[in-house]
């Protein structure tokens, strides 16, 4: 799914611009967070004052300020690189856990981990050799999405460590919801809401059923097999950034993508301690 989603979504960038491509995927997910919630049963949508405040900062850490900067930030980069740098949360995680929370000290896996994750968004970003010699190391839609994956990291923390008893369908709902509402509201004031095309649809019905997934997985599996099980993302992401959009890949790339599985099985040793 989150491979498919920047494909999506830069489709639906040919008649359509990132900001109303994210409210109507926005919208989308919470019509499939619904259909889920009634679909399994679980009708009740009350949550507590507690969990809501939870949710309230994801939608708005997540969904509001790391989707819409990832979503700009897929105007100006490729897929792979949005898709690698994304998937270099564990970083944030551990560094987090180290100097917010208190809760461990950093092994020499973990520094490792960090520098080989480091190592592997250069290759991504800068692509060829030449350029990292000459040290361009990426261009501003990089740092969009590296500071959209820090607040992603963020939220990924608060919903493993007090929203795991909550329907993965209820979190969903709420977090999209409020986001829904922020997004229609604004562009109610900046501009017409409209479907442009069935991309942006097929989008907002591709992230629901990947962030159901996501949050019924973190439930049921140990966060670093999470992390694990999401690396196949990047190559699924070159792939199809491939096939579908013709986005090349270089040499360096596909090593930043084998560096970037040694850095987070390294990493996973400690993540798997915070939750």
């Amino acid at each position: 799914m989150w491979s498919l989603e920047p494909i999506f979504a830069k489709l639906a960038y040919a008649n359509s611009d990132f900001l109303q491509t994210s409210a109507i995927r926005a919208i989308v997910v919470v019509l499939t967070a619904l259909l889920y919630v009634l679909a399994t049963g679980a009708r009740k949508l009350k949550v507590s004052t507690n969990h809501f405040s939870k949710i309230l900062y994801i939608a708005i850490a997540g969904t509001v300020i790391g989707d819409l900067l990832y979503f700009y930030a897929l105007t100006k980069i490729s897929v792979l690189n949005a898709v690698m740098i994304g998937h270099m949360q564990p970083i944030f995680i551990v560094l987090i856990g180290f100097f917010l929370l208190k809760e461990d000290k950093l092994t020499k896996f973990d520094y490792i981990g960090i520098f080989t994750m480091i190592i592997a968004g250069l290759f991504v970003t800068t692509k060829t050799v030449e350029n990292l010699s000459m040290m361009r190391l990426g261009t501003v839609g990089d740092i969009y999405v590296l500071l959209a994956t820090a607040a992603w990291a963020t939220t990924a923390i608060v919903t493993r460590k007090y929203l795991r008893e909550l329907d993965a369908g209820v979190v969903t709902f709420y977090r999209y919801l409020i986001a829904s509402v922020i997004f229609v509201v604004y562009l109610s004031f900046e501009s017409s809401l409209v479907v442009s095309n069935i991309h942006q649809i097929l989008v907002g019905v591709i992230v629901g059923v990947g962030t159901i997934l996501y949050y019924e997985s973190m439930k049921r599996i140990k966060a670093a097999q999470v992390s694990a099980m999401e690396l196949s993302t990047p190559f699924f992401a070159a792939l199809m950034g491939f096939l579908i959009l013709g986005e090349l890949v270089t040499a360096m790339q596909i090593s930043g993508m084998v560096l970037l599985f040694v850095g987070i099985c390294l990493l996973s040793r400690k993540e798997e301690a915070y939750f």
